[in-house]
């Protein structure tokens, strides 16, 4: 895999995760809500002008055309499971940010990943 099919994956992957984390905070921002006919639209509103929401939406978007230039450098079969970065980003980012907890089990889970990763990469 060459240095720019790289940096395309791991932009994207790394969008991936802001867009996961930004769309927490937007909900953190709102806090608990449940959809129904009645407040549809207000809860729609509330999250269509959350700041965070919209940018975790922008950075999905941006994602979509950096993975699509990805794709088209990069089997599918070895890119894909690169995404799985992700996960570890995350967990360690929800940590910082939210307080999250980062448990043993998570760090196993975490370590199966990295060799998972590393296998599928060297492939």
């Amino acid at each position: 895999m060459s240095a720019v099919a790289f940096a395309l994956i791991l932009t994207g992957v790394l969008l991936n995760a802001a867009a996961q984390l930004l769309l927490k905070a937007g909900t953190n921002v709102i806090g608990h809500f449940e959809f129904s006919l009645e407040n549809a639209l207000p809860v729609g509103l509330k999250l269509a002008f959350e700041p965070h929401i919209f940018g975790g939406l922008c950075c999905y978007v941006v994602s979509v055309v950096v993975w699509i230039m990805a794709l088209s450098r990069v089997p599918v079969s070895i890119a894909y499971p690169l995404l799985s970065i992700g996960y570890i980003v995350n967990a360690f980012a929800a940590h910082w940010l939210f307080g999250e907890a980062v448990t043993v089990q998570k760090l196993f889970g975490i370590g199966f990943i990295v060799v998972g990763v590393y296998l599928v990469a060297r492939s």
